[in-house]
């Protein structure tokens, strides 16, 4: 196996899968767009690209066709459902997620230009950072049961790999495809609209790319605005023994917790798996501490956790 191993003295701080965003309104639905700053399409001018699927937006009318289908047979659906459910039987489908949650999808698309009239992936004049981006992210340029593209996040940069998939998702055969300095993204932005998996990295020279990430959070905690890692021995032994103890209540080998300071004085406390999977990266577990080393809990960290993800920018004790 060759697992991605950061240099010494550099902080791994997360591993996710990653790829190109889909369309989810019915005009784009499955669809992706790569375009320039005048909106032509410029996949057929990225270095070393292959061939790819080419795609022509719904039109409206078309659109609430397929919309009116999709309600009829949501329709009947519910009343399956409802059967199954006055039965003791339980109907199949989504997941319903707390709206409450930063990483939860939303109905509407406040951005209708990239998201419901067209859905660029890739925003790059000639010459940026975006286009530099591997082809190996896009849905139609590779079967995803045979070969996924992971995020790295470390303390110095963000690290795009690419590995096979094989039956057993702990053998990792990692291949570098892409890196860029940290210094060189001006800006992390969740996109909401439907599954809330989506985010905008937005660099330096204004070029930008939509990803789905499987655990948005983490690329979005680590990605956005200042990062202030603290030593775990540098904090006062209230403060450690808070980090240790939840480190400890991990149901697996959770190795020395991470741990980041915010503006407001407070914590967030986070730990890994200690292994790699090719389905979900490196999966783990966070908590919020006050400035005085409590865990926060319940209702208590529910609040903070809006005020970190939802406060305005301005406010915002992350950015």
């Amino acid at each position: 196996m060759s697992i991605w191993q950061p240099e010494p003295g550099e902080t791994l701080l997360a591993r996710t899968p990653v790829r190109f965003a889909t369309g989810a309104a019915m005009t784009v639905k499955g669809m992706r767009w790569f375009r320039d700053t005048e909106r032509r399409d410029i996949q057929s001018e990225l270095p070393g690209w292959p061939d790819g699927p080419s795609y022509t937006a719904r039109t409206h009318a078309n659109a609430g066709a397929r919309n009116t289908i999709k309600g009829a047979l949501i329709a009947a659906g519910a009343i399956v459902g409802g059967i199954l459910t006055s039965q003791g039987g339980s109907p199949g489908g989504g997941t319903w997620r707390d709206p409450s949650d930063p990483d939860a999808g939303s109905d509407t698309s406040h951005d209708r230009p990239d998201e419901v009239e067209d859905f660029p992936v890739m925003w790059a004049a000639p010459g940026t950072i975006a286009r530099t981006l591997p082809w190996q992210l896009d849905p139609g340029r590779v079967n995803k049961k045979e070969y996924t593209t992971h995020a790295i996040v470390t303390d110095r940069r963000l690290v795009i790999v690419g590995l096979p998939v094989h039956k057993d998702t702990e053998i990792i055969e990692d291949e570098v495809l892409w890196e860029i300095s940290r210094s060189a993204i001006a800006a992390v932005e969740r996109k909401n609209f439907k599954d809330g998996w989506d985010i905008k990295i937005v660099f330096t020279d204004g070029s930008w790319c939509r990803l789905q990430a499987h655990s948005r959070s983490d690329l979005t905690e680590y990605l956005t605005g200042h990062l202030d890692l603290i030593p775990l021995e540098s904090l006062p032994p209230a403060h450690q023994a808070t980090a240790r103890a939840f480190a400890a209540a991990q149901l697996w080998d959770a190795g020395s917790p991470t741990v980041t300071r915010y503006t407001c004085g407070c914590y967030r406390i986070a730990v890994a798996e200690p292994t790699t999977d090719s389905r979900f990266g490196i999966s783990g577990d966070y908590t919020i501490m006050d400035a005085e080393g409590r865990e926060l809990q319940g209702q208590a960290l529910s609040d903070h956790i809006q005020h970190l993800y939802f406060a305005p920018a301005k406010d915002n004790p992350s950015s």
